[in-house]
C-alpha cells in the first residue's frame, strides 16, 4: 500500500491570524511614524536658526553691528561694504533656506532685540499651527 503523501501549506485560518496580527501592528506603528517627517523638519529648521544666529554674532564681533534688513542674511555671504573684517569663504557658504525651501526673515534691527529671525513655517505664510506654525530663534534657545 501506498502512504498518503502528508499535504504542507498554510490553512485558511493561520493566513487570518497573520494578516490580523499584521493588521494590528500597523494601527500602532502607522500613525506614530506618519507626521514625523514635519516634526523633523520643525527639529532641523531650529537647529539651522542656531547655526544662523552663531555667525550673525561672529559678524557683529568683527564688525560691530549686525547686517542690515537691506543686506540679509546674503550679507553673511558676499562681503557688504560695511563690512570691516571678512573671513575667506564669507561667513556662510550660501544663503540658507528653512526645511520647506523658504528664505528666512531677517530684521535688523528686530522688533525685540538687535534682530529677528524667523520661519514662516511649512506653508511659507505667517501664522499657522503644527508644522505651519512660525518659528522664531529666540523660542528656539
Amino acid at each position: 500500500m501506498k502512504a498518503k503523501k502528508a499535504m504542507s501549506g498554510f490553512t485558511l485560518l493561520e493566513i487570518m491570524v497573520v494578516v490580523a496580527i499584521i493588521g494590528l501592528l500597523a494601527a500602532v506603528i502607522v500613525p506614530n511614524v506618519i507626521g514625523q517627517g514635519e516634526a523633523a523638519k520643525v527639529d532641523l529648521t531650529k537647529a539651522n536658526m542656531g547655526k544662523i544666529v552663531q555667525q550673525l554674532d561672529l559678524y557683529k564681533f568683527n564688525n560691530g553691528s549686525y547686517p542690515s534688513t537691506e543686506e540679509g542674511l546674503n550679507g553673511l555671504v558676499e562681503r557688504p561694504s560695511s563690512a570691516r573684517k571678512w573671513p575667506d569663504g564669507g561667513y556662510l557658504p550660501k544663503v540658507p533656506l528653512d526645511a520647506w525651501n523658504n528664505d528666512y526673515v531677517y530684521i535688523s534691527p528686530g522688533v525685540e532685540g538687535p534682530f529677528d529671525l524667523l520661519s514662516m513655517g511649512a506653508d511659507g505664510v505667517e501664522g499657522g499651527e503644527g508644522a505651519d506654525a512660525d518659528i522664531n530663534w529666540r523660542e528656539v534657545q
